[in-house]
């Protein structure tokens, strides 16, 4: 006899390339071909897989309106004007085809969304995004797909509430010696510059093009972003040559080209730091442990307060998926099995299913 979790694994699965497919219609975060509605979830590049492709094959292409504006900066100019990309505000219903969808608010950069699939059955199948928990809404879901960024119990940041704090210290150090550089990437870098406001820190803002233009839609999204200039204005190459203090943003592809340019101090944000908030790897140059992802911990006590029937973890970006499945169902109790999985799937739920 087959069981109601049998019934949900087919319901919902992550393909080999990627593509979260929710119910019969809906595809997040990679094209497919078979699906005729692509959700995007945030403006990432590892979540934009085949987004030229969608957008000539599929029916609809979903998003926030804050991730369409950043896409176009980022990559399609013309997406506002292409009739199937469609922006949808929070918690609105899409019907098609028998199927309700539903963007939902998660914390990671602006714009970011959960994915709510409810199928004519009334099952509900939700897709987390990229998500930094506590901080982002948990919804009731009989299967719940899931990132796995940081799925090893190794990957735990016991100084999250104090990071910031470190940060703004770090940032008003080096500005009594001249000027400081950040670097992170595209959405991170524009919740730096939020983090160093509210901290208080009122140096100028320079901001190279793109930077600067994913900045704008941040502003026109309600962040608060302070005293920003482009890198190309007259001020800006003002400050730049007289070496007064002043913070440089600057996406981390960067890094190397500017490493070797005087600067009092650089600064490279990574969630990819769990022994500290602050590492100096050498002199004047740190690394922050700053992340917009759930750690080991946050990702458990998001699935345990959403309660699901089965979790589908997310092996294809990171690879942590396999670990934090098989966690999940040791200190759970909850089936829970990794896709795309090297072992056919029945086999990591043959106990639980």
């Amino acid at each position: 006899m087959r069981t109601k979790s049998q019934d949900d694994l087919w319901k919902a699965r992550i393909t080999g390339n990627g593509a979260v497919l929710l119910g019969k219609n809906v595809a997040c975060d990679a094209h497919e071909p078979s699906r005729p509605v692509r959700v995007i979830t945030h403006a990432h590049r590892d979540h934009i897989s085949g987004l030229s492709q969608s957008l000539r094959e599929c029916s609809w292409v979903l998003m926030t309106e804050a991730t369409r504006d950043l896409l176009a900066v980022l990559r399609r100019k013309d997406l506002p004007r292409l009739a199937n990309a469609l922006g949808l505000k929070y918690g609105r219903e899409f019907a098609f085809r028998g199927e309700v969808i539903r963007l939902l608010k998660a914390k990671h950069i602006i714009g970011a969304a959960q994915v709510l699939v409810e199928d004519e059955e009334g099952t509900r199948l939700l897709y987390t995004g990229d998500f930094k928990f506590p901080g982002t809404p948990v919804y009731e879901a009989d299967v719940l797909v899931m990132e796995a960024t940081y799925g090893r119990p190794s990957q735990v940041r016991d100084f999250e509430f104090e990071v910031e704090e470190r940060l703004v210290e770090l940032v008003e150090s080096g500005l009594r010696e001249g000027p400081v550089y950040i670097f992170s990437y595209h959405g991170k870098l524009q919740e730096i510059m939020q983090i160093l406001v509210d901290g208080g820190v009122w140096a100028p803002f320079v901001l190279p093009k793109k930077v600067y233009e994913v900045a704008r839609v941040c502003e026109r999204y309600g962040m608060i972003l302070g005293d920003y200039m482009p890198i190309w204005s007259q001020e800006a190459r003002e400050l730049v040559e007289r070496g007064e203090p002043y913070v440089a943003f600057y996406h981390t592809s960067n890094y190397r080209r500017l490493r070797g340019r005087e600067m009092a101090m650089r600064i490279t944000v990574s969630g990819w730091e769990f022994s500290k908030p602050v590492r100096e790897v050498r002199k004047g140059e740190y690394i922050v442990g700053l992340s917009d992802h759930a750690d080991f911990e946050g990702l458990l006590a998001y699935v345990e307060e959403c309660g699901p029937r089965l979790v589908i973890t997310d092996n294809y970006r990171m690879g942590s998926g396999a670990v934090l499945a098989k966690e999940i169902r040791r200190r759970l109790g909850i089936p829970a099995v990794a896709m795309p999985s090297r072992t056919p799937v029945r086999r990591d739920l043959a106990e639980w299913l």
